[in-house]
């Protein structure tokens, strides 16, 4: 007993939580690394934007998906040819 009536752990096991922090802290740090390493998708979706609307100036992924916007949003005029559109 120490001298405030509670039992003094002096064993292998009085650092336990003090380990596992560390531990989480080594996986998180690992973890964020693997994060930053791999990307982030805004960075990937600005490089597969490839098409521009000449109307409004809105970027697209592929000719399809042009044509289905002048459809809904520029309906009086007529979707030009992909190469017109390259961005």
């Amino acid at each position: 007993f120490g001298s405030s009536g509670f039992v003094l752990c002096c064993g292998p096991l009085a650092m336990v939580r003090g380990h596992a922090k560390a531990d989480a802290q080594a996986k998180n740090a690992k973890k964020l690394a693997e994060k930053d390493k791999a990307g982030s998708q805004k960075d990937a979706q600005k490089k597969a934007l490839k098409l521009i609307c000449p109307v409004c100036k809105t970027q697209f992924t592929n000719y399809k998906v042009l044509q289905q916007h002048y459809d809904s949003k520029h309906p009086k005029d007529t979707c030009p040819a992909e190469d017109q559109c390259q961005g």
